[in-house]
């Protein structure tokens, strides 16, 4: 059973029986957020002003995402609605990198390679994590 005693305000406390409202405590973990590199199949498609396919073009693209925890925590407060306190964290970009990526594997609607010069690659433009963060959930004014 775990036991938990908070200061309120000056000289008031509470005395918290964990065990008893069912919660598990535990130790927060550290923080693993991390931008790591990673690999991605990506095919895109080209239609004329009529809406035909013209051309599929695809390829693997090195690119980097954010991965990892963050440390969250939920814990009994007599002041919140609810009766507890939950301070949640996500690993997210903290800052955005537009690369210019080519695709080399394009082909026709039917299916043939095109390997004439103009259709056989297509350049597009992508944005990847350059910085991952640890942000409060829900906070998306960066």
């Amino acid at each position: 059973m775990a036991i938990i005693c908070r200061q309120l305000s000056q000289g008031i406390f509470i005395l918290l029986t964990l065990f008893s409202l069912g919660i598990c405590v535990s130790e927060l973990s550290e923080e693993t957020c991390e931008t790591l590199p990673s690999e991605v199949h990506l095919v895109k498609e080209e239609y004329d002003e009529l809406g035909r396919l013209q051309r599929t073009c695809n390829g693997e693209i090195a690119v980097n995402k954010c991965e990892g925890s963050c440390k969250s925590q939920v814990q009994p407060s007599v002041i919140t609605p609810t009766g507890f306190l939950k301070e949640c964290y996500c690993c997210r970009e903290s800052f955005l990198r537009e690369r210019i990526i080519t695709l080399n594997h394009c082909y026709d609607p039917d299916g043939l390679r095109l390997t004439n010069e103009g259709t056989n690659a297509m350049d597009i433009k992508l944005k990847e994590p350059a910085e991952c963060k640890c942000y409060k959930c829900g906070d998306f004014s960066r």
